[in-house]
């Protein structure tokens, strides 16, 4: 089972393909198995590799009350220095977007382009930050199969396929607990990071669902204005999760920025 120790740590990663490192970073409360689709579709261009952040998936339990945006990127910075694989291609979904841009904050050297998907820049308001308590509660209350039953009807869109369905129940559900709530202290406690955007300079892609229930596309569209020369690619009929949605157009919005060029999908 490939894994690397990062800041006394051991964390898992999963690797597919061949060429220039793509870093994947999955969003909340989810693992590497977000990425399956891409990982599979990209390996003939990119050494695909998605490791499980801190706490979350097959990677060591936490002790951490609160796992910060910072803490998560450090560890990321070490995966990279220590596989040896940068700059990567950052690829990073919703909690995994606050991630990658505390990481372009950190060490913008170690990323040749990034990615995101279903993200925003901003902090948690006042009304966000009590929903995040709030949601802390419930999984104490009601448990992770609770609140995989919520984020079935949040994070998906109006008509998602079974599949995409039997995934996040699966990613939900194998959350440990100690993991939801430290992860939802870190993202209620995380800094605003939108003067960060206009500081991007490598080649860019948002990516996100038409039917998104907890990002809007005036907030989608003000994060890819934010980022010069970024490409906004809107997926019809998804959702949150688009990458599990709707993999194809991901992997090809994907390819096109990594190779710099519109391409026929699937190749």
């Amino acid at each position: 089972m490939p894994q690397v120790r990062v800041n006394g740590n051991m964390l898992y990663y999963r690797e597919i393909g061949e060429g220039p490192a793509a870093l994947f970073v999955h969003g909340f409360p989810l693992d590497h198995g977000v990425w399956l689709d891409q990982m599979r579709g990209l390996a003939h261009v990119r050494r695909c590799i998605a490791p499980d952040l801190r706490g979350f998936g097959r990677s060591d339990p936490v002790v951490d009350q609160t796992l910060t945006m910072e803490m998560l990127a450090d560890d990321l910075i070490q995966v990279v220095e220590a596989l040896r694989i940068g700059p990567v291609d950052l690829v990073a979904l919703s909690m995994g977007g606050y991630v990658a841009l505390a990481l372009l904050e950190l060490r913008p050297d170690l990323v040749r382009s990034v990615a995101l998907v279903a993200t925003r820049a901003g902090a948690d308001g006042v009304e966000a930050r009590a929903g995040r308590d709030a949601m802390a509660a419930r999984i104490l209350d009601g448990g992770r199969a609770s609140l995989a039953d919520e984020l079935m009807q949040v994070l998906l869109g109006r008509d998602p396929t079974r599949l995409a369905q039997a995934r996040l129940r699966s990613m939900v559900e194998s959350t440990r607990y100690e993991t939801l709530l430290g992860a939802i202290e870190g993202m209620k406690e995380r800094r605003d990071r939108r003067t960060v955007l206009g500081r991007i300079t490598v080649p860019a892609a948002v990516i996100a669902g038409d039917e998104d229930r907890l990002i809007s596309l005036d907030e989608i569209r003000e994060l890819a204005a934010g980022i010069p020369g970024a490409r906004l690619v809107i997926v019809p009929g998804s959702g949150h999760l688009v990458p599990i949605e709707h993999p194809e157009p991901v992997s090809q919005a994907l390819l096109e920025l990594f190779q710099g060029r519109k391409v026929v999908w699937p190749r």
